[in-house]
This record gives C-alpha cells, structure tokens and sequence, in this order.
C-alpha cells in the first residue's frame, strides 16, 4: 500500500525536516521573539549611545579604544552576545524538551530520521535564529548611525559563526543533561555572566588582570569580537590573529556538532 511517504528522501534530508519543524514551532512565538530582538538592542544603542558611552568618551576619549566611538566599539560584542543568546534559547531548551520533558526527540527517531539529524536540524533552526537575531540587531546599528553600510556588513557572518560556536558546544551539554535542577543556574551565572563581562565586550581584554584574561581567551564571543571589531573598523589586529580567532571558532562549530550527533545517537539508542 502506498502510504505517499518519500522515505529515501526523509533518510536523505532529515537534518532539513527537523530544522523546518523546529523553525514552524518558533514561529508560534515570533511576536514575542521580534519583541525581544529589536527591544533588547533598542534600549542597549539607547542607554550606551546617550549615557554610558557619552560618560566615557567624556573621561578618556577614545584613546583606549584604537580611536573608535565607545558605543561603535562594543556594537560587534553585542552582536555575537545576540547570536549567542538567540542559538542558546534554541538549542538548550527543544534539547533539553526534546529529551525529557516531552520526549519528542524519540518520536521522531521511530521514523527515518536518526539521532544525528535530529541533531543538525535543532542546530541550524537555531543558526537560523541567530542570523534574524543579529541581522535585526545590525539594521539597528545602522539606523542609528553607529555604522556605516560596507565593510560592517560582515558583522553578521562574524557574530553567527560565534554563536553557533557557543551554540555546538552548548548543544552536546544539554544532550548530556539528566537533571536540569541546577543546570540554568550554572549556565546563567557561571558561563553566561563571566563572559559577558570578561571577553572585551565592554573595555579591550588586555586592560583586565592577567589572572582573569584566560576568560576571554576561551570565549567564543572574545574572537568574535574581536573579528567584527576588525572588519568594520580596521581595529589592528594581525593576520595572525585573524587566523587565530577563525580558527578557534571554526573548531569550536566542528567539535561541538561531532560530540552532538553522537551523544543525541547515543541517548536516543538507550
């Protein structure tokens, strides 16, 4: 009996069929997400660009900042803090639903789909977050003259590949979660906070303790910064650096997605 199930091609593009259910279940909410996404950075470019950035350029210029606007100089970590905080809320929470609180991820590994699509598909639903998150965010700092239309256009890619690099990461820990008790409040104060505030968002990374830099130096929304930060300002960084900022990022995305798809296997096998 033919039951118009294409199962060749949900084998071949089950990653796509999660990822555009995932997308549809967003949608649900896509009031409240716009809300967020324009009001956080709103009030951000409001509160930076009338008050604490007028309040440090008065005190220092911008001699600590390679001669940038304070506001134009913390504009990139906001971006990538945006990408990471959008790909966060859409792979920690449907994983974390996924696995225990409504078990959908078993359901849909009864059909074709396997556990490493299940995976992707939670993963790039998120990037998909991400990149209406930062692209919102960046019309902002447009609209605002903060930037200028060019170059800074790279932003956007900079800030998405950060957070899907946290985003990896943060996928396979919350496939790994059993007991979520403590695990939002973990994450929240001792991953989100720390850094936020010590990965050059707010000041350069090199005006902090030595003892507190190797924060930054492992953040995912550091190199981001400091990539968005060159390619709209010619912030002088090296080449080298350049490369090393890819580089981390590029290996975070490629690790976390490998231990990804085999921890959602490996769970979903149970």
């Amino acid at each position: 009996m033919n039951t118009g199930i294409d199962v060749p091609q949900i084998q071949r593009y089950g990653a796509l069929y999660i990822a555009s259910a995932r997308l549809k279940s967003m949608s649900k909410w896509k009031a409240i997400i716009a809300a967020v996404d324009i009001g956080n950075p709103l009030f951000y470019l409001i509160a930076v660009g009338v008050g604490i950035g007028v309040l440090v350029e008065k005190g220092s210029g911008t001699s600590g900042t390679n001669g940038i606007k304070y506001i134009a100089f913390i504009a990139p970590a906001l971006l990538a803090n945006s990408a990471i905080a959008g790909v966060m809320d859409e792979t920690v929470f449907p994983t974390i639903e996924g696995f225990k609180w409504r078990k959908l991820f078993f359901a849909q590994n009864a059909t074709p789909i396997t556990g490493r699509q299940i995976a992707l598909g939670v993963y790039l639903s998120a990037l998909c977050r991400a990149i209406f998150s930062v692209s919102v965010y960046y019309l902002l700092l447009i609209a605002f003259n903060v930037v200028e239309f060019g170059s800074s256009i790279l932003l956007i890619p900079i800030a998405v590949l950060g957070g899907g690099a946290f985003g990896a990461i943060i996928l396979y820990a919350a496939a790994k979660i059993e007991k979520d008790d403590q695990f939002f409040n973990i994450l929240g104060r001792l991953v989100i906070m720390p850094m936020f505030l010590f990965s050059g968002t707010f000041f350069p990374l090199s005006s902090m303790p030595i003892y507190l830099q190797p924060i930054g130096w492992i953040s995912p929304l550091w190199h981001a910064t400091e990539l968005g930060r060159e390619a709209a300002f010619d912030y002088g960084i090296s080449n080298l650096m350049v490369a090393v900022h890819l580089t981390f990022l590029s290996t975070l995305v490629a690790i976390g997605i490998t231990l990804s798809m085999r921890q959602f296997e490996r769970r979903l096998a149970k």
